[in-house]
């Protein structure tokens, strides 16, 4: 079975407010989708990703040097096919544009091979679980959201159904954010899980401070505490002094880079993100490094990949989403058909592959390219 054409769509969906975290701006939902087709076999579609800058770049690499590259060839041949496109990973480049785009090709390959088999992606990683617990993420920093509006964004998570929420910090100071966990904590209850999640906005010392304000509210994990120019080893340092477990590896863009974070000792979780790293075929080296260094894996943002990664392995524990229906309207409306929640825990989509279906009128109104 060769591959026989490839078609990438990038899509911009504005948004009524400003979704940010400490160190950015969300104000559109954008992803890129992909169609992969075959000669004679199944298609693949998918959608990864949430560039908000560079989608119509990325749909370029794909057609203009990606496609060029696997065209004709063996759509089994996935570590084949993988090196071949990785190979244009030069230091003169965007790399990090590039490991999107092989990213988006890759589980375009890996839904083709799901559904060739009869079987679903998870089932042909491991299928280790037929489902995953899912939070969302949340708490963003809203002018005038105030102590109310965290309770009501608690209460929206708990009415959804998921099984926790990853709250924005690292935008304040270590107490006026530790105030707002507890605010959140207070609201969502014992039950619910909780983690935070920094995106690299402090020091070492607040970091730390801000930890042992929090360590009584039964945080999950501390994510991305400390600014990227030396993360590794300042998170190390944060990991020593508290308790609660540290999560990194949303921001790497390839499995070298998750063994960079093993090495330090910076880890208690690893969230590397297929959409931003490569793909499956790069994804599971990754998992394969964690497994052996007895580290946990969750998986950042897009749960239509992640809930089959991480059912698939014996150390995978929680995928994400944006559980505001205003955060994500490609979760919520263009996924058409996502599998309903169950005791806070996702169950795999029906069907081979990766099993996604999209709403073509979404896809024809907020297409870019």
């Amino acid at each position: 079975m060769r591959i026989h054409s490839i078609e990438a769509i990038a899509i911009d969906i504005p948004l009524e407010r400003n979704f940010g975290g400490s160190t950015y701006d969300v104000l559109k939902r954008s992803t890129v989708i992909t169609r992969l087709r075959t000669d004679d076999g199944p298609d693949g579609l998918v959608y990864n990703g949430d560039n908000r800058a560079h989608g119509l770049e990325i749909t370029s690499i794909i057609t203009d040097e990606l496609a060029p590259l696997i065209v004709g060839e063996d759509v089994f041949a996935t570590e084949r096919l993988w090196q071949r496109m990785f190979a244009l990973s030069t230091t003169q480049r965007d790399r990090k544009l590039l490991l999107e785009a092989i990213a988006c090709v890759d589980c375009a390959i890996w839904d083709v091979l799901g559904k060739a088999s009869d079987r679903t992606v998870s089932a042909l990683l491991g299928g280790y679980r037929g489902e995953v617990p899912l939070i969302s993420i949340g708490g963003y920093y809203v002018e005038g959201k105030g102590a109310d509006g965290i309770r009501a964004e608690m209460e929206l998570y708990r009415d959804l159904g998921v099984a926790g929420c990853k709250f924005k910090v690292g935008g304040l100071s270590p107490e006026a954010d530790a105030e707002r966990v507890r605010i959140a904590r207070v609201a969502a209850g014992p039950d619910f899980l909780l983690a935070v999640d920094a995106n690299c906005g402090w020091t070492v010392a607040d970091a730390v401070r801000f930890a042992r304000l929090v360590e009584p509210y039964d945080i999950a994990w501390f994510e991305e505490p400390c600014h990227w120019y030396d993360d590794a080893t300042m998170m190390a340092q944060v990991r020593r002094a508290t308790s609660i477990p540290i999560n990194a590896g949303q921001s790497e863009i390839t499995s070298h880079a998750i063994r960079r974070l093993l090495a330090a000792g910076a880890v208690d979780y690893v969230n590397y993100d297929a959409s931003e790293g490569g793909g499956v075929t790069d994804w599971r080296r990754a998992a394969a490094l964690c497994a052996t260094a007895g580290v946990a894996m969750t998986h950042h943002e897009e749960s239509q990949i992640a809930q089959h990664l991480i059912s698939a392995i014996p150390h995978g524990a929680y995928i994400e989403c944006f559980g505001d229906p205003a955060r994500d309207p490609v979760w919520h409306r263009m996924w058409t058909n996502r599998p309903p929640l169950v005791d806070g825990c996702m169950p795999l989509s029906p069907g081979a592959g990766f099993g996604i279906e999209l709403d073509g009128d979404m896809i024809s109104r907020f297409r870019t390219n």
